[in-house]
């Protein structure tokens, strides 16, 4: 079943397991749609005088029998949620019975032989939104709290799904709707040239605009690594302490430490959450001109693929053992990747355990953020820590709005290129008719985001995504 046939469908009530599939404590699964309680009548049999389904009050839970005929099949507990207020916006039960994988399968039958149909991945987020319940952003907020593993990319989510984001383009998107039909009256009375706006205005306005929109573009730099994590590459030569870093950062042996040079061949990911912030580090394969090891040749290039995808690199590099002319060929080989402003190089000397003191030629060569460790004792380990936490700027994400979806992002880059186009026109004296245009593709674009333009084949790209019973 496509989108179109489950918007059409719209009548139907549908039911789905709501919790993670497989055997647990409880199970709950969810029913919706306008016969919702009708079918539950037929099955729940109330352990009390008042918890007849056709009766029972919205936001309710009552304890009782799910019996099939004659059969009983399991005590549970019915949450009744009459409609409007509902997650889906129609009449929804929930049933929560026992965790047991046959009683799951029998109730579902149960529902489904009463009238009932198994609900498609995201249906029911996707009644809320053409019920209104939420905008199309939120919807896809719904998701992202759902597989939220961090602090931080939780509050993001939480914020957007409660409209923190959709809020700001809404109100961008009226401003514009206001634009056009400024405009569009201009057009009507274009034979008595008559202008219903003052140009200055109106081009200030598209700049403030632009601004916002800039700074929202802007964002999706950090919502992005907020919310699949902060990749960091370990990257150096061979048997510097790339993979005792590694394990000391993650307080585990996660990987195989050895004194023989290219031990590490691939490259080896784990991730770590710190203070709410979800980083991704990479062990990756030693670096060096050249190698006989066809295998140890291609985690080589491997290692330079982590370091065009990561955000943080840190190179380590033994400190024992560095001389003041690999330290300057260390810097002219990384400059690209120094000066990348979306990149944050730190330089991580290892192995002070083997030293009394930092060499003098070591400190006056570095211009660069370094921290001296000991991977093997673990010294200094908070300190990269500290470091890490410093290249995001996560504070008050409560109280901002932050872009972290790529739909949002090229919606919005596309409704910059617009308005830009559309300034012009009002710097150059473009025809009106013309200018027009721009800004009904910046609309277009924009209300792409919430939803107030939207596809078949959008919606089921979005919501076909959904885990079923969500």
């Amino acid at each position: 079943m496509n989108t179109l046939e489950i918007l059409a469908s719209g009548d139907d009530t549908i039911c789905a397991l709501s919790t993670s599939p497989g055997t647990g404590a409880i199970a709950v699964i969810r029913l919706s749609g306008k016969k919702a309680l009708e079918i539950m009548g037929g099955l729940f049999v109330p352990a009390g005088k008042k918890g007849e389904p056709a009766s029972a009050e919205s936001h309710t839970v009552h304890l009782g029998l799910f019996m099939q005929g004659n059969e009983l099949i399991d005590e549970v507990l019915m949450a009744v949620f009459r409609n409007p207020q509902s997650y889906t916006g129609e009449d929804v039960v929930e049933i929560s019975c026992h965790g047991s994988l046959f009683i799951q399968q029998r109730i579902l039958e149960a529902l489904i032989n009463a009238g009932a149909r198994m609900a498609k991945p995201g249906e029911f987020t996707l009644r809320a939104f053409m019920n209104g319940k939420f905008d199309l952003s939120q919807a896809e907020a719904v998701a992202d709290l759902i597989s939220s593993n961090s602090r931080a990319a939780h509050d993001l989510a939480l914020n957007q799904m409660r409209g923190g984001f959709s809020g700001k383009i809404k109100l961008m998107r009226q401003q514009m709707l206001d634009l056009a039909s400024l405009l569009e009256l201009e057009l009507d009375f274009s034979e008595e040239d008559v202008e219903f706006a003052d140009r200055t205005q109106l081009t200030n306005l598209l700049s403030e605009l632009r601004l916002e929109l800039g700074k929202l573009a802007e964002s999706f730099s950090l919502g992005n690594v907020i919310k699949e994590g902060i990749p960091v590459a370990i990257i150096g030569k061979p048997n510097v302490g790339k993979s005792t870093l590694l394990n000391a950062l993650l307080n585990e042996e996660r990987a195989i430490v050895s004194d023989i040079p290219g031990t590490t061949r691939d490259t080896i990911e784990d991730t770590l959450t710190i203070k709410g912030l979800k980083f991704r580090f990479i062990d990756t394969a030693g670096l060096r001109s050249h190698s006989t090891d066809v295998i140890e040749n291609l985690g080589i290039g491997r290692t330079y693929e982590k370091i065009r995808e990561a955000t943080v690199i840190l190179y380590v590099f033994d400190i024992s053992t560095i001389t003041a002319e690999e330290i300057d060929e260390l810097k002219e080989t990384f400059r690209e990747h120094i000066v990348n402003p979306d990149k944050q190089f730190i330089l991580v000397g290892n192995k002070t355990d083997l030293m009394m003191q930092t060499p003098g030629h070591v400190s006056a060569h570095f211009d660069l953020e370094t921290i001296f460790i000991s991977a093997k004792r673990k010294e200094n380990i908070n300190m990269i820590i500290d470091s890490l936490l410093r290249t995001v700027n996560s504070e008050n994400l409560n109280d901002q709005a932050i872009v972290s979806n790529a739909r949002h992002y090229d919606s919005i880059k596309k409704t910059l290129v617009a308005l830009e186009s559309a300034q012009d026109g009002f710097i150059n004296n473009i025809a009106t008719d013309l200018i027009a245009i721009d800004i009904r593709s910046a609309l277009h674009h924009l209300g792409q985001i919430t939803g107030e333009v939207s596809t078949e084949e959008l919606l089921g790209n979005i919501f076909g995504k959904f885990c079923i019973g969500k």
